[in-house]
């Protein structure tokens, strides 16, 4: 138990101010994310130091296309959820209660320099990592003074005070943007596309930002939403990643897999608004970066090859190619 940032007193118990469901907490409750706890007046959090899982991924598995492309990346993860997705792709983790080993910020830093094999830092993914805030503050200072990258994979989730403080710390973030309609936030996620559009927009600001929206037939699959979702988006940055990923039955959902017509038809859709739009599972189509205005292919995941020049340009036409870092292909 560690007390929680970001909460105060209420005639009820404790309002928490951490998400933007601002649960009122009576004491001896949990909040809806089932991780902060209302014990004697003040809240605490139940997963501090608890990792229900970790593996060293490539960082293209987060998925972030243009942030050091080939490197490898440390992944942990907690358990709980300020969501309640009925797709939920790791509903083992974020919306049941599994066993978990205690890694305090040093030993996850040391855990994170002795991986070698190309490791540029810590991603904090699998689970919901905003409900594990005050972890991830204090393990992303140690890991940025250890000369680690840290990398957020979230629902974007998170009120703009807790997100300002921490975004010094953070060097990328994948958010997942699960449709362009509040309906379907409400109906099938339990949370608000407005406070999720906010997120990223101000991370964005600060740091690498790159987009997933699991496209879902029949709810949030129309070319109109698609196509909104991506002008959105370019009017932040052209130069936003978005992927686009194939939806397969999961948890509480049971409907058919995602159409690959669908995801073709999404890419075309996007690409009229940005510079980098990406197909997931589906297999290794989809995922090659092209250039934005020649078309050449200049970076081949399959192969894991590079084709730009020393300082990021496409070699036929000169335009310069949005990657943070060095390649490790």
């Amino acid at each position: 138990m560690r007390e929680a940032l970001y909460y105060e007193a209420h005639p009820s118990g404790v309002a928490c101010r951490l998400c933007p469901k601002q649960c009122i907490i009576p004491a001896g409750r949990t909040g809806f994310c089932r991780v902060r706890k209302n014990i004697g007046g003040k809240l605490y959090t139940a997963n501090y130091a608890c990792v229900s899982s970790y593996a060293l991924d490539p960082i293209e598995k987060k998925p972030l296309y243009h942030f050091y492309p080939g490197s490898m990346i440390f992944s942990i993860g907690t358990w709980g959820c300020n969501f309640a997705c009925q797709f939920c792709q790791n509903w083992e983790i974020a919306q049941a209660t599994p066993a978990t080993l205690e890694l305090a910020p040093e030993k996850t830093v040391a855990m994170a320099v002795r991986a070698g094999h190309g490791n540029i830092g810590i991603a904090y993914t699998y689970s919901e990592p905003s409900v594990w805030y005050e972890y991830i503050f204090d393990t992303a200072q140690a890991a940025r003074a250890a000369g680690l990258k840290n990398v957020l994979v979230t629902n974007g989730f998170i009120n703009p005070e807790p997100l300002r403080r921490l975004l010094p710390y953070i060097d990328a973030m994948n958010i997942d943007v699960k449709a362009f309609n509040s309906e379907f936030y409400h109906r099938v996620c339990t949370g608000e596309l407005a406070h999720v559009k906010r997120t990223v927009e101000l991370a964005a600001a600060s740091c690498h930002v790159e987009i997933t929206t699991l496209i879902v037939p029949g709810l949030n699959d129309q070319e109109e939403e698609l196509a909104e979702l991506a002008k959105w988006l370019g009017g932040i940055s052209k130069d936003i990643p978005l992927h686009f990923s194939r939806y397969f039955p999961r948890y509480k959902m049971t409907a058919p897999p995602t159409p690959l017509t669908t995801l073709r038809r999404a890419y075309e859709l996007a690409r009229q608004y940005l510079h980098y739009v990406y197909l997931g599972n589906i297999g290794d189509s989809g995922i090659n970066t092209h250039c934005p205005v020649c078309g050449k292919l200049v970076i081949d995941r399959q192969q894991r090859d590079s084709h730009l020049t020393s300082d990021k340009k496409c070699p036929q036409c000169g335009s310069m190619i949005a990657i943070i870092g060095e390649f490790f292909f």
